[in-house]
């Protein structure tokens, strides 16, 4: 029995135009008031998927978020987190170092605002044309906080150039972070063993849920985790080949309902 259904938004519960369709939200509205937990993942901070939250009717007591790929478990009603990992300025400043020497731009985001370090000369972050939910805020290194708390870097530029500079990240960054494509123009980094199933497992923890009660829906190489770690992982009609490697179950696109006809098959009675 499907107790809790964890949705990735791009490219799974958001058509190309970042809609929601109405047979999507039908299907999780009859979810929700069968009792199950219907809980968005995303990388977005939680004020990046506010809209779609009300649009849905998750933002009551007892609805929950996962945010920052799984770096934030938060009340959706309230925003109160009930967990957090973060990075550090030593590793923030690190990766900055790493970004200069691969030549892309960086960006660090903490709960309230997205950071604007020195690009590189001509390349400017493509951040602003996925994020607009948080202010952007120019910033030099040594005007960082000690204590400052990030919640994850990205590195977001055009595609064939940010997976040239890629091949250029040393081994050591992915042993010591954790380092996913979110997009096909976004590198995210983030503090080591934090991604979307992680998130999932707290959160599922704290509701006294096992991993074979929890459905998980996504389409890229950041939805991974959460596949993994649940009891039913769906791939999207839509979603990388990889993906649906390690998935139980292949649905529909996002094109075409896909959540909607996953939520038809496996949760509701």
């Amino acid at each position: 029995m499907i107790k809790l259904v964890a949705i990735d938004l791009d490219g799974t519960l958001l058509n190309g135009k970042h809609g929601i369709s109405d047979e999507n939200k039908e299907a999780i509205k009859q979810a929700k008031e069968q009792g199950v937990k219907v809980v968005l993942c995303t990388g977005r901070p939680l004020l990046g998927m506010i809209a779609y939250l009300e649009e849905l009717n998750l933002r009551e007591a007892g609805d929950y978020g996962i945010t920052y790929n799984g770096g934030l478990v938060q009340r959706t009603d309230t925003g109160e987190v009930l967990s957090k990992t973060t990075l550090t300025k030593a590793e923030t400043e690190e990766i900055f170092e790493l970004s200069k020497q691969i030549n892309v731009p960086c960006n660090f985001i903490d709960l309230e605002k997205i950071y604007e370090p020195p690009y590189p000369k001509g390349r400017d972050s493509l951040y602003p044309t996925v994020m607009s939910a948080l202010p952007y805020v120019p910033i030099a290194m040594e005007e960082v906080p000690e204590d400052i708390a990030i919640n994850k870097t990205v590195f977001c530029y055009a595609q064939t150039d940010l997976d040239e500079a890629i091949k250029n990240i040393p081994v050591h960054f992915y042993e010591k972070y954790t380092i996913m494509k979110s997009r096909p123009i976004l590198l995210e980094l983030m503090p080591k063993g934090v991604d979307k199933g992680s998130g999932i497992a707290v959160l599922a923890d704290l509701l006294g849920f096992e991993a074979s009660e929890v459905m998980a829906l996504g389409d890229e190489a950041n939805d991974a985790a959460m596949i993994e770690y649940a009891g039913m992982g769906v791939a999207m009609g839509n979603a990388t080949d990889d993906i649906k490697s390690m998935a139980q179950y292949i649905t529909k696109t996002n094109e075409d309902h896909g959540v909607a006809h996953a939520i038809q098959k496996f949760v509701l009675n």
